[in-house]
């Protein structure tokens, strides 16, 4: 049964990447203090479409950029979403990866 709390943590920091930046699931788990449960934040992605407020998953990938859950959104849904915040996305890799990678352990820090 997954952990309802953690799932909701999740949507408290992915509700906080600001538009034109993405984050990873390791960061985000990481972040929470659990370290091993990149694979939780995916399942909480996953099931993110009916949280409220909305959740912008589309701006967690994996830790090397690529759109791993874009099949949850369907088609090219994910990139298209990336691309409306001005995120380029070539063969389902986000570019610039690393100069807009936005990880919560700095950026909730400040």
């Amino acid at each position: 049964m997954p952990d309802y709390n953690f799932f909701d943590n999740v949507y408290d920091v992915v509700r906080q990447i600001p538009k034109g930046r993405v984050t990873s699931y390791g960061a985000i788990a990481a972040y929470l203090g659990s370290k091993q449960s990149s694979r939780i934040v995916g399942y909480a992605m996953m099931a993110s479409g009916t949280a409220n407020p909305p959740v912008p998953a589309q701006r967690v990938v994996n830790k090397q950029g690529l759109l791993t859950g874009k099949f949850h959104f369907g088609g090219d849904t994910m990139e298209q979403m990336l691309q409306n915040e001005s995120v380029e996305v070539i063969d389902n890799q986000v570019q610039n990866f690393k100069e807009i990678f936005w990880d919560p352990a700095i950026e909730l820090a400040l």
